[in-house]
């Protein structure tokens, strides 16, 4: 019987034992529930600053008012916002007044236990009039304010459509999202908020064509734009390779210098393209984001606007939109417009990548698309004839032949871009030759049209070689120094320069004694002898020789510049256009890059043929000259040329 009891009483301990060690699990491991919550989690939903969300509930399965919904920002900082009503339909979410625009990961917290639910863009607007309900089709709609008011008239676009504010500055576009994007055509008086030295007149929109979605934009007042200066940036090839860093920085040196001589008056960038260099996004892992970095770093308190190159386009993509995808949510659309000032401007993307086969081979087209040219057509009609357009694209439109222009584009969009721009003054400014030549009015090749073209140099020069093999002498396949072209806007009166980086404002054109200027065989003496040949046409056309020859490069030459040569007895000297070879970028730059027993062929980025030179004959060897260059706004620019004049590259080097 004892026996018996101690069994029953042994037996009863090890249960209660069981009993208490499972207790005591569940009170650990939180609440007895199934924590088993589904809702609909849209890409993104509008909510003002500390505002309420509503969510739809799925299968009835809705959280607890006691549960906490979490957003999680991008740089791991979480927000609790309290869900304060739900239901078996919905549930509400106070958001936290931290919560800025942006994405962030959602998660419902339950005592220890938190649940991930995917990702939410945040779009923080501002409280519309409560009379105020989308028309029936719409599937992108806004407000552009500057400060609290709305600023009516503004031009919005999705790259298809386009339409304008209302006096209250709501938009409403019934767009098919393309694109995948809305921007602005930021009007005249106001500039966009700046994101680094980017303006942020587009934002990529995040749901499908069937969802309704908000997307505003806010600007400042801005006072006197009529008159500013604008910079053109020309191909910058950031690549990280080269000592390109090295040399950008002296470039944005350059230009910080400018802008700080000239403090107080109005200033804006505009790129033509460029700016990075597709090839080595891979190998050198260096893109938009570097790009950005580099210049975000070394330039500001200037805004600039973004032309696409063939550079900045993906090479491993096989069709003209995916090619554009890292672009566009980057640094811009591909292409837009603006107004500063009295002045329109039109961004352009003439690359046309559809020929892309995803490698390296980069079978694009100089070529305006049939959707580009209808947005153009729409665009266009809130613009007065009267007002001057400033249209960049990267590719040149025109190219000097022997004696005049040619087309160098696509003959038919081109021929339709010219009709659609028909009646309006137009500049195109464009970038992608390296060089640089003007086109205006006067030529024959616009047909009367009152149309110029600026090719307007490169910030690059020679892809970086000439001032990594010979610094201080850094120079474009044409001799035009690197540099960037000056724009001075006086309501719709326009005057332009070209600025040559780490050098004044009036070194602006550069002379060769000829009678001292010679190549030979000798100067590449390391390169195989059958490559060598291909230098030739370089010894060919400087062989030397008491000629009594000199030849002036004025690289930013047009029609309506004039030049004076006199010598020091006062005889006025005839002068010819010729088409040459830069003999400073001979030697700064191909004959380096010929002198190398590697080579297997002719290398790249060498001196190029080009016009804008000009030739005068001399007396004698000694006789100086007094070589004077003016342009069509008064300014000039005087060498007196000692001779001889010795042709080293000390003589031309730039010693800043």
């Amino acid at each position: 019987m004892r026996k018996s009891t101690s069994l029953l009483l042994t037996v009863l301990g090890v249960v209660v034992l069981l009993l208490a060690c499972s207790s005591s699990s569940k009170s650990t491991s939180g609440p007895n529930d199934a924590f088993d919550v589904s809702f609909t989690l849209p890409a993104s939903v509008d909510v003002t600053l500390g505002g309420t969300c509503v969510f739809e509930v799925k299968d009835g399965k809705a959280p607890l008012t006691s549960d906490s919904f979490v957003l999680e920002s991008e740089s791991g900082v979480s927000y609790l916002c309290p869900i304060i009503a739900s239901s078996s339909q919905e549930f509400s979410v106070q958001l936290s007044t931290e919560c800025v625009a942006g994405s962030y990961n959602v998660f419902i917290k339950r005592d220890q236990r938190r649940k991930s639910f995917g990702r939410l863009y945040l779009n923080i607007v501002e409280k519309l009039p409560d009379d105020f309900t989308p028309d029936a089709g719409t599937t992108v709609y806004g407000r552009i304010t500057a400060g609290e008011e709305g600023v009516p008239g503004v031009v919005v676009s999705d790259g298809v459509e386009v339409t304008t504010t209302n006096e209250e500055g709501i938009y409403q576009l019934k767009s098919a999202k393309k694109w995948g994007y809305v921007f602005m055509s930021v009007p005249s008086g106001y500039e966009a908020q700046s994101q680094g030295v980017l303006p942020v007149l587009h934002k990529l929109l995040k749901n499908d064509a069937q969802t309704l979605e908000r997307i505003d934009f806010s600007l400042t007042k801005i006072n006197g734009q009529d008159r500013c200066k604008i910079f053109f940036l020309g191909d910058m090839h950031l690549a990280n390779r080269t000592g390109d860093k090295r040399q950008f920085e002296e470039f944005t040196a350059d230009l910080t210098d400018y802008m700080s001589a000239h403090s107080g008056e109005l200033m804006y960038g505009v790129t033509l393209g460029d700016m990075t260099w597709d090839l080595y996004w891979y190998s050198n892992n260096f893109y938009f984001p570097e790009y950005l970095g580099l210049v975000n770093t070394q330039l500001k308190g200037l805004q600039i606007f973004h032309t696409m190159g063939n550079h900045d386009n993906d090479m491993n993509t096989t069709s003209d939109y995916d090619a554009a995808v890292k672009y566009v949510n980057d640094i811009a659309p591909t292409y837009y417009s603006f107004n500063i000032g009295k002045l329109h401007f039109i961004v352009l993307d003439d690359i046309d990548c559809s020929g892309y086969d995803g490698t390296s081979s980069r079978n694009y087209k100089k070529n305006l698309t049939a959707e580009q040219l209808a947005w153009l057509k729409k665009d266009l009609q809130y613009v007065d004839k009267s007002t001057p357009l400033v249209v960049t694209l990267h590719a040149q439109l025109f190219y000097p032949s022997s004696n005049a222009f040619k087309i160098d584009h696509d003959a038919t969009s081109t021929e339709q871009l010219f009709r659609q721009l028909e009646g309006y003054e137009v500049h195109f400014v464009t970038g992608h030759t390296h060089m640089m030549f003007n086109v205006t009015p006067q030529d024959e090749i616009v047909s009367g049209r009152n149309f110029y073209e600026h090719n307007s140099g490169s910030i690059c020069g020679s892809w970086w070689w000439s001032g990594y093999l010979t610094p201080g002498v850094h120079l474009g396949q044409d001799g035009t120094p690197g540099g960037y072209a000056i724009w001075d806007i006086d309501g719709t009166d326009i005057s332009y320069r070209y600025k040559a980086t780490g050098w004044p404002e009036d070194y602006q054109f550069r002379s060769y004694d000829l009678n001292r200027v010679s190549f030979s065989a000798a100067d590449i003496a390391k390169c195989p002898s059958s490559v060598a040949s291909k230098f030739d046409k370089y010894i060919k056309a400087y062989s030397g020789g008491a000629k009594n020859e000199v030849l002036i490069n004025i690289w930013n030459w047009n029609r309506n510049w004039t030049l004076s040569v006199v010598d020091e007895r006062g005889k006025q000297l005839d002068y010819t256009p010729v088409w040459a070879y830069d003999p400073l970028h001979i030697a700064g730059m191909t004959v380096p890059r010929f002198n190398d027993s590697g080579l297997t062929s002719a290398p790249n980025f060498i001196t190029e043929n080009f016009s804008h030179f000009f030739k005068v004959t001399a007396d004698d060897a000694d006789v100086d000259l007094t070589i004077t260059v003016r342009d069509e706004f008064g300014n000039s620019w005087t060498e007196q040329m000692e001779r001889p004049k010795e042709f080293t590259i000390d003589t031309y080097r730039n010693q800043q």
